[in-house]
Formats: structure tokens, C-alpha cells, sequence
């Protein structure tokens, strides 16, 4: 079993592992081992398996961890089936189609385009959203009283960094949904600073526009980086 490693060495983390796996599943077929963990700790990590035959190996992992007094977490260590003819495959064998598997950040799915065609689908994980909007809530409670200008560009700074990271190929309309929710959670913001509702969405709108960017896709599709950095 081997974890996918950078040039230095050292196991790739943050947007550049995101990626990584992404390039990882469109390279070939492949089982996945995502999520390794133990009990008292856990490295979020996907490893392939060209073919099934590969995963026999893993039999000794429990024995292995064991021998550092260290065990596997049932619920974050799986093996799944996942690339190109995934879908295919389990099908013919009456199973339901391939399971999704979530990494730094990201919900990983087998997907189709619009001409019918394997494509790798990333969404922004759902607790991941929730949780970010959550602290946005709580910090605009306490900008309550602030200009709307110092709001604004606060607002600014987190939406631009949100997308910085998630603004990936298919991920477009999480994208819309997160502008849209930091924009009705600045509107109830401002609406609570005065007992007048003198925030229609109409203006809200116009505001969102004036501060929040709009958005947008930033970073290549999957096969775009493979081919970059392995050309043939």
C-alpha cells in the first residue's frame, strides 16, 4: 500500500492533494482505500489499487496498525470501486452504482456529462458549507454595527478565499449557493440593525454585486493538469 507523494517526499496536502486524487481516478480504474484512520487520529489519505487482486495486502494493515497499539476506524476506512467503468461494472453485476467517498473538503461522485461520457464530479462537502456559513452568522453578529463598506470588504476577503479552493470544474453550483446564503445571511444582518426593513432583495442584490464576486470556475479540469504534468 502506498500513498501518493510530491517530489519532496512528503504527502500532499490542501488543494494540491484535492486535486491530485482527482488526476489519480480519471489516470486509470481503481479501488480506493480513502479515509485512513485510527481511533485516536486520522490522515485524510485516498490510495489506489489498479485491480482487485491488489487489495489482498490489506488483510495485514489491521496487524500492522495493531503492532503501534493503533487500530482502523470502521467508519472512515472503506474500500470502494470508483473510476471510468465503475458504474458499468457494478451494474452488470446488480449492484447499485458506485459509492461516493468525501476528501479535504470535497464529495468525490462518478458522474456522466451532458454526451453521456465518464466525468469525475467534485462538490463542496455539505457539513464543510454549513459549517463555514455558520461562522460567517456568527461573525456578522459581531460586525453587526459596522459600515456597510467594512462589512462589504470583510465579506469580500472570506467569499474570494472560499473560492479560491472550491471553485473547481462541476462544483459551479455550490459555488452560487454559498454566495447566495452569504448574501441573505449579510441581508438578515443588516435588517436587524433597524427595526425598518429597508433591505429588499432588490437592494440586497445590488449590494451582493457591488462587494461579493461573482462565481466562477478558477481552476482547470482534472485531465488538463494530468496532461500537463505528465505529458505523453
Amino acid at each position: 500500500m502506498a500513498i501518493e507523494r510530491d517530489r519532496e517526499g512528503t504527502p500532499p496536502t490542501g488543494e494540491n492533494a484535492a486535486h491530485g486524487v482527482a488526476e489519480l481516478v480519471l489516470e486509470r480504474d481503481a479501488f480506493l482505500l480513502t479515509g485512513v484512520g485510527c481511533d485516536t487520529a486520522s490522515l485524510p489519505t485516498s490510495t489506489r489499487f489498479d485491480a482487485e487482486r491488489d487489495l489482498r495486502p490489506l488483510v495485514d494493515v489491521r496487524e500492522r496498525f495493531a503492532a503501534f497499539s493503533l487500530s482502523l476506524h470502521p467508519v472512515k476506512t472503506r474500500v470502494i470501486e470508483f473510476g471510468r467503468r465503475a458504474a458499468v461494472n457494478r451494474k452488470n453485476r446488480g449492484v447499485s452504482r458506485p459509492d461516493t467517498f468525501a476528501f479535504l473538503g470535497f464529495t468525490f461522485i462518478c458522474s456522466k456529462s451532458r454526451r453521456g461520457f465518464f466525468q469525475l464530479q467534485r462538490k463542496t462537502r455539505r457539513d464543510r458549507m454549513q459549517t463555514k456559513l455558520q461562522e460567517i452568522k456568527a461573525e456578522l453578529r459581531r460586525r453587526m454595527h459596522q459600515t456597510i463598506p467594512d462589512q462589504g470588504h470583510w465579506l469580500r476577503q472570506v467569499v474570494t478565499g472560499h473560492f479560491a479552493y472550491y471553485a473547481v470544474p462541476t462544483n459551479s453550483r455550490s459555488l452560487s449557493a454559498f454566495r447566495h446564503y452569504v448574501t441573505d445571511l449579510w441581508r438578515r444582518t443588516l435588517r436587524r440593525r433597524s427595526q425598518k426593513d429597508g433591505f429588499p432583495w432588490e437592494r440586497m442584490t445590488k449590494l451582493a454585486d457591488d462587494w461579493l464576486p461573482a462565481p466562477r470556475i478558477l481552476h482547470p479540469w482534472p485531465d488538463q493538469r494530468f496532461a500537463v504534468k505528465h505529458p505523453r
